[in-house]
């Protein structure tokens, strides 16, 4: 029985207005409005455009990177993970999506760090995930415990103002133990005594596209630093007198500055300027360090060494909310050589809520172009635009 024309155009007409309705559930919606906190706009995110792999010397796979001894052509590098017994599931997650994208074909170890030891159940469920050495490590006890000169009265002071003012974790010292841990120790355990690069890796991440060279030659070959994909704004109040003890620290050692630095990135104060007068003439720009790829001689240099020791001693690890991104930030911004910090464009990445997620024919599973999938005021977080303006794109 044919159906008539106009129940045959009425039809067609409600798909077209689902199609509509469900195009603008789904789209990436990067506007954002101007207010007293947000001076700018995001007209078009550059994971856009068509994205092929960086330019540079790329190492590919081969027989060199089989598992085990065999594999001669893998450089002093590892994956690192800190990472929980009670969130294994959670690790696995992030371990079957890298394994699936990239170390499947190049069989780096992953090397995990706990402040207890690891359960048999953690270790067999881990290394069953994947072809690659898999290392079992607990932080010493000098490294995680608080240090002798936190004043603990004046620590429960400063959580009771940082709960005051929304801080998240404010109150877990286990918080405030981790950062300090991420920002100055890790790289001085033992276990990495011989390792140049890492690549950072925490639970429930998600990866998205095919990586086809060797990330850590690529760092190598190509003199890079400092490798990320999403760099965000800080909670001011979490980080008040982080840049003024980081302007003291410079007061004293100016001869560590780099001439071709990203400090303009750090003070920028027209994008967001009640965050940098709330913390005190800092952007709050920084690498969202869930996610890094990095030489530790970076961390390991006498300019890194005496800035964390400056900051570690003025104690706004435990009394603010010292976040080991924003320091690692900061060093690199004015230690280092901006064009040897490289935005991994090309590697899809998510940790709840944000995304780095190119438009290439190698990602599955992510929106082209969409910064986040939570509420659209999210996009006003992204600090990549202060980073293209005053670095590049390297």
């Amino acid at each position: 029985m044919a159906i008539a024309r106009p129940v045959r155009a009425l039809a067609l007409a409600v798909f077209l207005v689902c199609c509509f309705f469900l195009y603008t559930i789904w789209r990436p919606d990067n506007s954002i409005k101007s207010s007293a906190d947000f001076h700018g706009t995001i007209e078009r995110d550059p994971n856009l455009d068509l994205t092929g792999e960086p330019e540079g010397k790329l190492v590919r796979a081969g027989e060199g990177y089989a598992p085990g001894i065999a594999g001669t052509a893998r450089i002093n590098a590892t994956i690192l993970a800190l990472v929980r017994n009670k969130e294994l599931d959670a690790m696995l997650q992030s371990m079957q999506d890298l394994e699936r994208t990239w170390n499947s074909k190049f069989n780096y170890p992953w090397t995990f760090f706990n402040d207890e030891p690891f359960t048999e159940e953690f270790k067999r469920r881990t290394r069953a995930a994947t072809k690659a050495e898999t290392r079992y490590e607990i932080i010493p006890k000098e490294h995680w415990d608080v240090p002798s000169w936190i004043n603990d009265d004046l620590y429960k002071e400063s959580v009771k103002i940082l709960e005051e003012n929304d801080i998240q974790y404010a109150s877990m010292i286990s918080y405030h133990k981790m950062c300090r841990w991420n920002s100055g120790l890790f790289y001085k355990h033992p276990a990495l005594a011989d390792i140049q690069y890492y690549w950072r890796v925490e639970p429930n991440v998600h990866f998205f596209c095919d990586v086809d060279y060797d990330v850590f030659r690529y760092m190598q070959d190509n003199n890079k630093t400092y490798g990320f994909t999403i760099s965000l704004y800080d909670a001011p109040q979490s980080i008040p007198t982080l840049w003024p003890e980081t302007n003291k620290f410079l007061t004293q050692h100016p001869e560590y500055l780099h001439e071709n630095r990203a400090e303009a990135w750090l003070t920028d104060k027209e994008r967001r300027p009640v965050h940098w007068e709330e913390a005190n003439g800092y952007s709050t720009c920084h690498f969202w360090t869930n996610f890094e790829i990095a030489d530790m001689n970076f961390w390991r240099s006498q300019a890194y060494e005496d800035y964390f020791n400056h900051l570690d001693r003025a104690g706004g690890f435990f009394y603010e909310r010292w976040g080991d991104a924003p320091v690692h930030s900061i060093a690199l911004g004015l230690f280092e050589d901006k064009t040897k910090i490289h935005w991994f464009r090309d590697i899809g990445y998510q940790h709840i809520p944000f995304f780095n997620c190119p438009n290439s024919p190698k990602c599955r599973g992510c929106v082209t172009g969409r910064f986040t999938d939570g509420e659209a005021w999210l996009n006003k977080e992204d600090c990549r635009p202060n980073w293209f303006k005053y670095a590049g794109m390297y």
